[in-house]
């Protein structure tokens, strides 16, 4: 167990969500990415789902238009929620992975088979930053974050039951006052709760 929370912390660069300023990516350790997800402080409330989350972010986007760092923040509140973002790289303008970024999606999918979290259900989204059209970053960002769910569950064969893909476009960006930085293109694993398996 600790070898493989070792691999973890040696492949993935993380930036843990935060209320306020965005902060520069770090790398975390294993253990500490395994508190992140589990944390009973930041737990999601009952119910929530990536159909909840999706609804949000399109009613955010039909409610607040303009420039991003006046608009108000989605109804759903993610960065309070236990999680981690992490930067994978696509093809551009596209939902292609990277071949440099399997490496990292394996990271994840170890920490999702470990079985303190394999009790758990995840949302994966993507995120944009603000270049381009916001519809387009909405569909683009669906199609990343489908991308790497469907990563996790073939290549790395993660139970698809515990996963659901949702895509943020750029509703949810990490640094409002800078919508086009790079920072804002990630993705988010967020722990919705217990796994109940039908």
């Amino acid at each position: 167990m600790t070898q493989r929370l070792g691999r973890l912390a040696a492949a993935l660069s993380l930036a843990l969500a935060a209320s306020g300023p965005a902060i520069a990516q770090s790398t975390i350790g294993g253990d500490q990415m395994l508190q992140t997800l589990t944390s009973a402080a930041a737990a999601a409330p009952p119910g929530l789902t990536g159909a909840i989350i999706q609804q949000a972010a399109i009613q955010h986007m039909k409610d607040n238009p303009g420039m991003p760092a006046n608009r108000q923040p989605m109804g759903v509140r993610l960065d309070n929620l236990a999680q981690i973002n992490v930067q994978i790289q696509f093809a551009l303008n596209s939902a292609i992975i990277r071949p440099e970024s399997y490496a990292t999606i394996g990271s994840i999918a170890d920490a999702l088979h470990h079985p303190i979290l394999s009790a758990y259900k995840f949302v994966v989204t993507g995120n944009t930053d603000a270049t381009g059209d916001r519809a387009d970053n909405m569909k683009l960002s669906q199609a990343r974050a489908d991308a790497v769910v469907g990563a996790l569950t073939t290549t790395f064969r993660v139970d698809p039951s515990r996963l659901e893909a949702v895509g943020l476009g750029e509703e949810a960006l990490l640094d409002a006052q800078k919508p086009k930085d790079p920072i804002n293109r990630r993705v988010q694993v967020i722990n919705i709760g217990k796994y109940l398996p039908k």
